[in-house]
C-alpha cells in the first residue's frame, strides 16, 4: 500500500469523526426554531468541505459512513431511513451544483444541498408512512434550508480556505 493511499484513508477518516463529532454536538443544542426537522446542518460542512478538496467519491464516503456510524451510536434504526435519504439527494444535488458555483460559491452549493436534503427526508417520510400530505411542510423545511444553508455554505468557506493547503501538503 502506498503511503498516499494511506494518508488519504486516514483524512477519510478524519473527515468521517469530525462529522461525527459535529453532528453529536449538535443533536445537544436546543432547537432553533419551533417547527420540528430544521436543524443548522452543520455537519454537512464537512461533506461539503470533502466534496471541494477531494472529490464526489469521497464526499459520499464520508456522508455515509457518518449517517450510519450516527444512527448505530444513536440507537435509532428508523432515523437512519430519512438521514440516508437525505445525504443521497444532498451529495447528487451538490455534486451537480459544484459543476456551476466554484469554491467562492460554495454557499450556493450549500444551500442546494439543503434543499435537497429536506426533499429526501420528506419522499422518505412519504414512503415510510405512506401519507403525501406530509409534502405540505415542505415550504417551512425549504426556508430552513436557505438559512441554515447559507450558514454551513459560510462556515464551510472559511474552514477551506483556512484548510486550503493542508491537503496538498
Amino acid at each position: 500500500m502506498k503511503k498516499n493511499n494511506i494518508r488519504h484513508t486516514a483524512v477519510l477518516g478524519l473527515l468521517t469523526a469530525v462529522g461525527l463529532i459535529i453532528f453529536t454536538i449538535e443533536g445537544l443544542l436546543p432547537p432553533l426554531t419551533p417547527i420540528p426537522g430544521i436543524k443548522l446542518g452543520l455537519a454537512n460542512i464537512v461533506t461539503l468541505y470533502a466534496l471541494y478538496a477531494l472529490s464526489p467519491r469521497d464526499a459520499a464516503a464520508v456522508s455515509i459512513l457518518r449517517i450510519l456510524l450516527a444512527a448505530i451510536f444513536a440507537g435509532q434504526a428508523v432515523s437512519l431511513w430519512y438521514s440516508l435519504a437525505g445525504g443521497i439527494f444532498c451529495l447528487i444535488s451538490m455534486t451537480a451544483a459544484k459543476k456551476l458555483f466554484s469554491e467562492e460559491y460554495m454557499e450556493f452549493t450549500s444551500i442546494v444541498g439543503a434543499l435537497f436534503h429536506n426533499m429526501g427526508q420528506l419522499l422518505a417520510a412519504v414512503l415510510l408512512l405512506e401519507n403525501t400530505a406530509i409534502l405540505l411542510y415542505f415550504p417551512f423545511l425549504a426556508l430552513g434550508g436557505v438559512v441554515c444553508g447559507l450558514f454551513t455554505g459560510i462556515g464551510c468557506k472559511i474552514t477551506y480556505k483556512r484548510l486550503k493547503n493542508v491537503l496538498s501538503q
